[in-house]
């Protein structure tokens, strides 16, 4: 017995595997792999966010793709069970009611970290937000006492 393989074509460019994700599950998340020149930490970016929920792409610096996915994916059903993320710090999407933050990105100075996106949209505007995520300690980036380790992991490149 052989298992069907999930693409229609394993010789698909990149964008068109990126277009029919988007088409049979709505988003995905693009993963990228840290780089040393300039330093810049592995991140994950949702690309199909803007279509699919009429909210920003987000971008997820720091953390491995899996995880990263996975907090995608509940601000995915948040989204399309009707739900808001507002811009700046709330609680409620993460356990313990830990805060996390939404914060916009300036595609002016970092839309070179987008690069599938921009191609995707077809140089059509669209939007990108960062989700902040806090240490051990609930603690944010710009928070008296945050984990010192972690601001190399995790930039803060929204406003």
């Amino acid at each position: 017995m052989t298992q069907e393989d999930v693409f229609p074509d394993r010789d698909m460019a990149h964008l068109d595997k990126i277009r029919w994700v988007i088409e049979t599950q709505g988003w995905c998340a693009e993963p990228m792999a840290a780089v040393e020149d300039p330093p810049t930490p592995g991140y994950t970016y949702t690309i199909g966010f803007e279509d699919s929920y009429d909210h920003p792409e987000v971008v997820i610096f720091g953390l491995q793709p899996v995880a990263a996915r996975g907090l995608l994916e509940m601000i995915a059903m948040h989204l399309s069970a009707g739900g808001v993320i507002p811009n700046g710090v709330f609680t409620g999407l993460l356990d313990s009611d830990l805060p996390s933050a939404m914060l916009p990105v300036s595609l002016e100075e970092f839309g070179d970290l987008f690069e599938t996106a921009r191609a995707y949209h077809d140089d059509q505007a669209f939007r990108v937000a960062q989700f902040v995520w806090p240490d051990k300690q609930g603690k944010l980036p710009w928070d008296e006492g945050f984990d010192d380790r972690l601001r190399l992991a995790q930039p803060v490149i929204g406003t």
